[in-house]
């Protein structure tokens, strides 16, 4: 009996070891990955980027199978203002405070892919998103290409609800005397990765 609790432990073993020695690991390239964002307010938006600082697909047969992504917080930017405009460098200041995303106590958001399969020509990838330490799951289609040393994916526009994540200011999920000035808790997000061997 414990012969045979052995073999099966031995095989279980080696399969999991040819499943992962089957997966090529794509890097993620910092200087191309961003992940774009656009704020939603009565009287207007704000739109920017934050950088990729790090991660990597896992991809079997051409298709992800996982992977994990740290965005840096600290490198958020404002585009829709003149980056010498006094109000940008306010806003960009305001978006790194507690108020927010609190870049100085949590400098990093993180994603992991739990799943990803085919929609027609795209695919559909869900995962975890983590920002302020809080991890809700989301999910969202991107266009992906894999060749032998590349991979490509940039996703649809996609909603993240900010309350969430606790990023409480001048929500109404959280103030019921906001009137019209309130913002948004939708948060569009789009994601560009560019990634190599």
């Amino acid at each position: 009996m414990k012969n045979f609790i052995k073999k099966g432990i031995y095989a279980m073993f080696m399969l999991f070891t040819i499943v992962v020695m089957a997966q090529d690991q794509y890097k993620a390239s910092t200087a191309s990955s961003v992940v774009n964002w656009k704020g939603f307010k009565p009287t207007g938006e704000h739109y920017g980027k934050v950088k990729v600082s790090d991660g990597h697909f896992n991809v079997s047969k051409g298709m992800i199978v996982g992977g994990e992504f740290n965005i840096d917080m600290n490198s958020i930017i404002v585009e829709d203002l003149p980056q010498d405009d006094k109000y940008n460098v306010k806003l960009v200041k305001h978006l790194k405070s507690d108020d927010f995303f609190g870049a100085a106590t949590y400098p990093m958001a993180n994603f992991k892919v739990t799943s990803a399969e085919k929609k027609g020509d795209q695919t559909l990838i869900k995962g975890d998103l983590k920002i302020k330490e809080k991890t809700h799951s989301i999910s969202f289609l991107a266009d992906v290409s894999v060749s032998d040393k590349n991979l490509s994916l940039k996703t649809e526009n996609f909603m993240i609800d900010r309350s969430k994540w606790d990023i409480k200011y001048k929500s109404q999920s959280f103030f019921n005397d906001l009137g019209d000035k309130f913002i948004s808790d939708d948060i569009e997000l789009s994601v560009v990765v560019e990634a190599n061997k």
